[in-house]
């Protein structure tokens, strides 16, 4: 096991496309850990295969020339926004990997966003440079353009496209050709001699405006040593001032080597990085330094559900060490966990170790309780680590079982995938009688649905969800019914009058007893609530609950051998059937808050259609570099398929959020709609 010092967690970020699997697995292979170079060897997940793209993060732990990387790749779609937000969060060192072919891509500006609101360093390797069309330069441009930092070149490409064949390290002043994947020393070529020479200039005066003693020195022409450069060079990086900049090609498995010994010098360690935040009991704050000597503290960032093995918990040490048998606090649910085995993740495989320590990310089974998000510490140390932003799942679908038998496997399964995945909800909503899951976007449901039918064996028929209307009243109405029945023995007798009348909206219910003289004894009286309350279950237009009454009940009668709860309860439920009718009600639809991240030229578009959607806009403003935040109010009904579409206008690049605002009344045109849909419905039941 290496000292805390020569570890390095890197998190391989940036659009579908750019081969990152590819990457991580031509590290491997450096290593001597694969066999072969190839996205196969990553994405080894069926869905993946049928998807061609990862779906979730893939994480190897490996030693290389005397240091100890876990590599993380993370999804380039942003529907699996969550696990690159996971893998950031427990990484030291961020790799931007982008196709040199294709430049700044949608989710190479996503995940750039997360890691500089996390202040994590980032590394760009512009890979695919043997591919049709690369152009090292062209793509450290659209960079330099779309991102405000200092871009400092470490290797400069020998040769582009099918005559791609090296890199120079232009910090070292040596160029490397590769034969087979295999590196050999060489001069550097005299047509990008002046090249290299210049790029090294200007590296060298983006390295001394860090320092001013530094630059002092430099513009006196004084020597600076390699030593002092690199030094500033690794502080420039790790405070986000200077973006260092690689090439090369994972799938030619050209200068991946000598990228993974850079990042051994130039990355950050755990014993480097940042403090995480962490919440005592009391509420207070405080911060968690990356010590091996203090009592342990992990963080669970990653969890699976394995169908053989059960469920893997991935955690990240921050603080202390940890052996087999050791018992930890899970301090989110208030349990013991007790150790058994400790693996170092290798893609599918684990290797089992005796020790794990400060900077390590393992592989624990089994753990009884234990989701994404969970703290994990030694007794006395209870704290909670302060997790990351997810954002709001932004699509929904219903779900159910194509087999009855599945009813009870369907629930175990998704509160597992849950557990594993904080951007995926889902909920029974015993009104509707419907399984609703709820994800980022509908690739991200998709693979939730595939992982039910893979994992849980769970087969289901995907549908729309149906929208949990209300109905009301608008103005103030009389029912009277008198319950009056005759059997052998006691009959039924119970007779009761109520007003109704709209409250205000949100308020619910109200029942007033304004019975005098004893008409109705007051024994009855919590009868006639009770009935009413059932009344309200379904309304007169189109049988959802009614809401925001207050019922008055002023008179009525009894008899004093046949008048029983029962009976004022049916009495009390056609009294307010009838006065329901008479009080033009209305049906009420949920109301969204809607905040619609896009880019700047792409606002007016979002606006227009919110509008179509019967929203209503409420502003803009700024939300950062290019970007504009639309504020609007917008029926839930409107926003089921907003996603697709928010989509198509943005080219991909929008995202939104929403949560319940207030329930309001539906347009006379559309309440038609949903009264004759719903008449369908409860036919068809």
């Amino acid at each position: 096991m290496s000292s805390v010092e020569k570890k390095r967690t890197l998190a391989l970020i940036g659009h579908n496309g750019s081969g990152k699997s590819v990457l991580l697995s031509a590290m491997l292979y450096t290593a001597g850990k694969l066999d072969k170079i190839g996205n196969k060897e990553v994405d080894y997940d069926p869905i993946e295969g049928e998807k061609g793209a990862s779906i979730s993060s893939h994480i190897a732990t490996f030693d290389y020339n005397n240091a100890t990387y876990t590599a993380i790749d993370t999804p380039g779609f942003s529907d699996f926004v969550g696990e690159v937000i996971n893998a950031l969060f427990v990484s030291e060192n961020i790799i931007s990997v982008v196709n040199a072919t294709a430049g700044v891509e949608i989710q190479t500006e996503r995940t750039w966003q997360i890691a500089n609101s996390m202040k994590k360093p980032i590394m760009v390797f512009i890979n695919q440079m043997d591919k049709e069309r690369a152009n090292f330069e062209t793509t450290l441009e659209s960079l330099k353009e779309k991102f405000e930092r200092k871009f400092v070149p470490i290797f400069f490409p020998i040769g582009s496209e099918n005559e791609f064949k090296g890199i120079v390290d232009i910090f070292s002043g040596k160029a490397y050709i590769y034969e087979n994947g295999k590196a050999k020393e060489t001069d550097i070529p005299s047509d990008i001699a002046d090249k290299v020479e210049e790029l090294k200039s200007s590296m060298i005066e983006d390295i001394v405006s860090l320092d001013e003693e530094l630059m002092e020195r430099y513009f006196a022409d004084e020597e600076i040593s390699a030593e002092e450069l690199l030094k500033t060079l690794k502080l420039g990086y790790k405070s986000g001032e200077i973006v260092p900049v690689f090439c090369g090609s994972g799938e030619k498995n050209i200068g991946v080597d000598i990228f993974l010994k850079t990042v051994a010098i130039l990355g950050v360690s755990p014993a480097e990085g940042f403090p995480y935040k962490a919440a005592l009991e009391s509420g207070d704050e405080v911060e968690v330094a990356p010590v091996e000597e203090e009592p342990i503290v992990g963080y669970t960032f990653k969890a699976i559900v394995d169908p053989f093995v059960g469920k893997l918990s991935f955690i990240k040490i921050i603080s202390g060490k940890l052996t087999p048998g050791d018992s930890l606090i899970n301090v989110n649910k208030g349990t013991t966990e007790k150790i058994g085995h400790i693996y170092f993740a290798k893609l599918k495989e684990t290797n089992e170790v005796s020790e794990a320590s400060c900077g390590d990310i393992i592989v624990i089974p089994k753990l009884k309780e234990s989701s994404v998000g969970d703290t994990l510490t030694h007794k006395d140390r209870k704290l909670k680590i302060i997790s990351p932003a997810f954002p709001e799942p932004m699509i929904s679908k219903s779900i159910t079982p194509k087999s009855k038998s599945d009813i009870d496997k369907i629930s175990n399964g998704l509160a597992r995938l849950a557990d594993s995945d904080p951007t995926f909800k889902w909920e029974f909503d015993p009104e509707t009688s419907e399984t609703v899951i709820s994800g980022v976007g509908s690739i991200h449901l998709e693979a939730m649905v595939e992982k039910l039918k893979s994992i849980f064996g769970v087969d289901v028929e995907i549908g729309k969800p149906k929208i949990a209307y209300r109905e009301t009243i608008t103005t103030k109405a009389i029912g009277e019914h008198k319950h009056k029945k005759q059997t052998g023995g006691h009959g039924q007798y119970g007779h009761v009058k109520i007003e109704i009348e709209p409250i205000e909206r949100g308020s619910g219910f109200e029942f007033v007893d304004k019975i005098v003289g004893g008409v109705i004894p007051k024994n009855f009286i919590p009868s006639v609530e009770k009935g009413i309350r059932e009344a309200m279950k379904k309304g007169s237009l189109a049988g959802y609950p009614v809401v925001d009454v207050r019922v008055t009940l002023f008179d009525g009668s009894y008899h004093e051998v046949d008048s029983s709860d029962i009976s004022f309860q049916i009495a009390a439920i056609q009294a307010f059937r009838k006065a329901t009718e008479q009080a033009r009600p209305v049906i009420l639809e949920p109301i969204m808050e809607v905040e619609v991240f896009a880019p700047d030229e792409n606002a007016g578009d979002i606006m227009g259609e919110i509008s179509s959607r019967r929203g209503r806009p409420l502003g803009m403003e700024p939300a950062g570099k290019g970007t504009t935040k639309v504020m609007a109010e917008v029926p839930l009904a409107e926003m089921l398929d907003f996603s697709g579409r928010l989509s198509s206008i943005t080219s991909g690049r929008g995202y939104f959020t929403m949560k319940f605002l207030k329930y309001d009344i539906v347009p006379p045109n559309v309440q038609e709609k949903i009264i004759q849909e719903r008449k369908r419905e409860l036919e068809q039941e």
